[in-house]
Parts: C-alpha cells; structure tokens; sequence
C-alpha cells in the first residue's frame, strides 16, 4: 500500500500539541497524552531524515471569535501556554508556524513556505484528529499536496473517534493522494523514494 507513488520530498506537520492543550494536569491516560513520546521519537526520526519538521499551533486573541461557541479560550498569542508541548523536543530548525483557525493553511504562509522548500507531500499528526488534523488534511490537497494522515501519530479525545474519522479516507475516492498510513510505513515509502 505505500507505494502507489514516490514521495520527492516531504514534510512533517505537527497540529497543537500545545501547554494549554495538555493543561497543568496532564492525563497519562488520555488518548492525546497516549501519542506525547511517539510523537517525539518519530520526529527525531525525521529529523535524522533531513524531513522538515512543523509544529503548527493555535495562537488565538484574547476574544476570538471562536470563543464565542464552546471552546474555551486557551493558547492565547504571546503566552507560555501557546508554546510547543516541551516533550516533544521542539529544535531550532523546527518551523513554527501561528494559526488563528483550525487548517494550518487559513491565512497563513503554510503554502509558500512548503513550495519554497519544494515539498510535494505533506505528513500530518497532532491533535484532534477530527477537527484541526482533518481540516489541515483536506486544505493540504486542495493546495495539491500529497497528504498522509498518520493514524499512529495524531489522537481525538476518544479512540472511536480518531478511527470514525480515518476510516472513510483510507479508500476513498481521492486515494492515494490523500491517505491513512502508520508513521513507520510513511517512513519506509521516504526511504525508498
């Protein structure tokens, strides 16, 4: 299943797994918390690839819009709790990028900077699966990336959730340009490109 075209060159985005998003009081068991150290290790792999690495994170204003609904405000610009979860090891060569919505492609520079380093492929995990993972997902392709959802590397706050959300697209009518896979079997198709 992972050979149904080359990946020429790829990226590695990493949706909010931010401080605020795992709060003070972490939660071993939560299904977010689950992927914390798989996710750290799979970018070192990366890294050790020269796959570029990009966290993308909320970073909202005080009175968002979004905050209208039931989110609660969390990741505000400019504060500790908008960073990078330090578990994940975050390195200088790491690409940040701010978001105010759920695709980290709405009004940011997510497109150009992915062009400028010649990406074609676009790998994503973080959290939560059904909303800014999926929302990232769908803008990579209508920006014409190849884009792989990493089942292993991104969670919803339930498991059913996360694998309701995946399954339709593993054969979907878009396959394989857009695609479910385990990050190893994303790693072997980098290898073998």
């Amino acid at each position: 299943m992972g050979s149904e075209y080359p990946i020429k060159k790829a990226a590695v985005i990493i949706i909010d797994m931010l401080i605020d998003n795992f709060g003070a009081k972490r939660n071993p068991e939560s299904e977010a918390e689950k992927i914390v150290i798989p996710v750290r290790d799979f970018l070192r792999e990366c890294r050790s690839l020269s796959i570029p690495v990009i966290f993308a994170c909320d970073s909202f204003l005080r009175d968002d819009f979004l905050f209208r609904g039931r989110m609660k405000p969390h990741a505000i610009r400019g504060t500790v709790g908008a960073g990078v979860l330090p578990d994940l090891e975050p390195q200088k060569t790491d690409i940040i990028l701010p978001k105010r919505r759920f695709s980290a492609f709405f009004k940011t520079d997510l497109d150009q900077t992915l062009r400028t380093m010649g990406i074609d492929t676009v790998a994503l995990g973080g959290i939560n699966t059904h909303f800014c993972v999926l929302a990232t997902a769908f803008d990579a392709v209508c920006h014409d990336f190849n884009t792989i959802i990493l089942e292993d590397m991104s969670a919803a706050f339930k498991r059913e959730v996360h694998e309701n959300c995946l399954e339709p697209y593993r054969y979907s009518a878009i396959y394989p340009i857009f695609r479910v896979m385990k990050s190893q079997e994303f790693l072997q198709v980098v290898r073998a490109g």
